[in-house]
Order: C-alpha cells, then sequence, then structure tokens
C-alpha cells in the first residue's frame, strides 16, 4: 500500500505565466486547490494586494512555496 500524500492542483501552462491569478477590479487575487489524503480538497484565494502583475507572479510563487512547506510537500 503506498502513502497517502496532500497535492496541490497546479495546472501550468508555460504559454500563459498568469496561471492562478485573476484580476479583480485592477488587483490581483491567487487561487490554489489543494488536495488531501483525507479525499478532501481545500480552495485557497488570496488578494496579493497589488495592481503590478510582475510583483503578482512573485507573489504567487512565494505562496506556491508556503503551501508546499506548510503541508510538508516536496519543492
Amino acid at each position: 500500500m503506498t502513502p497517502q500524500h496532500t497535492k496541490i492542483a497546479l495546472r501550468i501552462n508555460d504559454e500563459n505565466l498568469n496561471h492562478h491569478l485573476w484580476n479583480n477590479r485592477g488587483v490581483w487575487w491567487c487561487h490554489v486547490t489543494v488536495h488531501k489524503p483525507d479525499a478532501t480538497a481545500e480552495r485557497l484565494r488570496f488578494s496579493l494586494k497589488t495592481r503590478d502583475i510582475e510583483k503578482a507572479r512573485r507573489l504567487r510563487d512565494r505562496i506556491f512555496e508556503d503551501i508546499q512547506r506548510h503541508f510538508g510537500m516536496a519543492l
């Protein structure tokens, strides 16, 4: 039997630099789904509190790293 792990749902399209980002009235947000070993999923949304897309991308990447550390996933 294989151990169950938490997985982060990342559908990354290399052609779309803004994956997991959306703009709500000028402010960038990040959205990601975490699938847990108990067959539940947690949808996480974060306001990045910026109107700058470059900054939003950096913040999104940092959030992904933090989520992976929090749930004990390999980076």
